[in-house]
């Protein structure tokens, strides 16, 4: 399907479930199915294996909070709803009522549901599920501890939530929350250190059968009992490989991702089929404006985003595989993009005048800027060892316009740790939210925290626009889908102003596999992976 009918597509289905938030009469949903297979069943796979790597313990507290982790523990642990190439659809929840406005939820759990240690899922798991999350917030938590007033059980099967105020992404952060076991989880007060066996015990279509942090391998087995559509995958594995297209070349591993110079190896080969990606992923710069009051001053963020050549960095590493950020954060490939923010294409006469601007304006014997107080244009840059070729391509346009760069490079997870604690100038790090609901610019860009967020999702520290701010809260709390839109379009305006962050590029690289094997795979409508959707596995009609 071209990108454009998709799109449109995408913008159709969010405009018709939003629509379901104005009405003045209770309004329910229950025409989207779980996919079963029409005219008999579709053919199984004894295993298939994909390149492994340690992203922690599986359940909903003790996985690594980045896309493999969350991708294995959603697996085991189903949701009230789940995500397809269209949009949400029933799962746990064979449908659902909006009520009073966006105020009320009444979510009708399916029956016959079992947890992999047979006990039946009732409604009362549910009711749990959220009073605990409330309290005790899950990795990939989409509900705050302030967001949900009340939890009630409605007869055997329903259950109501009253949420705190309106807000246009409460469907998709009650219908993505994983469900956990009431009998498992009730005594259970440190979560994240919970680690048992029945800590991975879930209504998914797979259980967790090994598990070894050291050489980052996982085995997942199909639920017998598992209430939805059949398992097309029997076995999915994860396995250690040192170089992921030569494993996949050897037969190593079933699907790989490849990069646009590697294409030719499997084009024209029957064999083999290329998907390409979205641009939901991709890399991003963070400045530390809490710490730095530098890095507070609008023209300087400006300077730094026309220093930047955002081609440049597509060219020399990721290899053509990417499409440049956009100032206002949200990607092209977003259904409420903005196409007409403003954007900073490369300009050193610009980015030189800023500085100037900014009192940096002679040269030291290396060509990095200083003011009259011989303080210079100097930036720690943290990255991961993955980053390294491209925080010195960054380093690299930075010195055009005067600006000197220091690459510290550490782990991933380091570096994750040290970005969340605010112990860094710069830094860059690759991000895989980007498809989401647009509320994630709250999260991430208001000034002042609410609805019980996490610090390191209520905003950045150091940045406040209350014009922002403002905004932000009336999209959260709009109903009507053309009007939000209005509004997610002012604030990408405001963004690509501001420039608090820089999306440095989208990246829209390809998978191979080989259909014969395998050819199941699909994209969630907000992500950029055919393997995180569990519904790659099942059947579907």
């Amino acid at each position: 399907m071209p990108r454009k009918c998709f799109l449109i597509v995408l913008l159709l289905v969010i405009s018709l479930s939003l629509l379901l938030f104005g009405c003045g009469t209770d309004q329910a949903r229950d025409d989207r199915k779980p996919g079963v297979a029409k005219g008999g069943e579709q053919q199984q796979v004894d295993v298939i294996r994909l390149a492994g790597g340690d992203w922690g313990y599986p359940s909903p507290y003790a996985h690594y909070p980045r896309g493999p982790g969350i991708f294995k523990m959603c697996l085991i642990f189903d949701g009230l709803l789940e995500r397809d190439e269209k949009g949400l659809i029933p799962w746990l929840a064979e449908k659902y009522e909006i009520k009073e406005g966006g105020k009320q939820y009444l979510f009708t759990i399916r029956d016959g549901v079992k947890w992999q240690d047979g006990k039946p899922l009732t409604a009362g798991d549910v009711k749990f599920t959220f009073e605990y999350a409330s309290k005790h917030p899950m990795v990939s938590s989409y509900i705050g501890s302030k967001d949900i007033e009340k939890v009630e059980v409605v007869g055997d099967r329903q259950v109501l939530i009253t949420v705190s105020e309106p807000n246009a992404a409460m469907l998709y952060n009650l219908g993505l929350t994983r469900i956990i076991p009431k009998h498992i989880w009730e005594n259970v007060d440190n979560p994240k250190e919970f680690t048992k066996p029945e800590a991975v015990i879930g209504t998914g279509p797979y259980r967790l059968t090994e598990y070894n942090k050291e050489h980052g391998t996982y085995r997942f087995e199909a639920f017998e009992d598992f209430w939805g559509p059949r398992q097309r995958v029997k076995v999915i594995e994860f396995v250690p490989v040192s170089e992921e297209i030569l494993a996949f070349e050897k037969g190593e591993i079933d699907l790989a991702g490849v990069t646009p110079d590697v294409l030719p190896r499997f084009q024209n080969d029957p064999q083999y089929k290329i998907v390409k990606n979205p641009g939901f992923w991709g890399y991003r710069l963070l400045f530390n404006m809490g710490d730095y009051p530098v890095l507070r001053h609008k023209e300087l963020r400006q300077a730094i985003a026309y220093a930047i050549d955002a081609n440049e960095l597509i060219e020399k590493v990721a290899r053509g595989a990417a499409v440049p950020g956009s100032a206002g954060i949200l990607p092209p490939d977003h259904v409420m993009y903005n196409p007409n923010v403003k954007q900073y294409k490369p300009d050193l006469q610009k980015a030189g005048e800023l500085l100037a601007k900014l009192g940096y304006d002679k040269l030291d014997e290396r060509g990095i800027r200083q003011n009259q107080k011989g303080e210079k244009l100097s930036f720690n840059l943290l990255v991961s060892s993955g980053e390294v070729r491209l925080a010195e391509v960054l380093k690299e346009q930075l010195a055009r316009a005067g600006i000197e760069i220091k690459v510290q490079s550490v782990d991933m997870k380091t570096r994750d740790a040290r970005v969340r604690e605010n112990k860094y100038e710069l830094a860059i790090t690759g991000h895989g939210g980007w498809g989401n609901d647009p509320d994630y610019l709250r999260e991430r860009f208001a000034g002042r925290s609410r609805g019980g967020l996490s610090p390191s999702a209520s905003g950045l520290r150091g940045y406040n626009n209350d014009e922002l701010n403002n905004l932000l809260e009336k999209q959260r709390l709009e109903m009507d889908d053309q009007k939000r839109k209005q509004l997610i379009f002012k604030i990408q305006e405001i963004l690509a102003e501001d420039v608090p962050e820089i999306p440095l590029y989208y990246t829209t690289g390809y998978n191979v596999y080989r259909p014969a094997k395998y050819d199941g795979w699909m994209f969630m409508f907000d992500h950029h992976s055919l393997t995180h959707s569990k519904l790659s596995y099942l059947e579907r009609g």
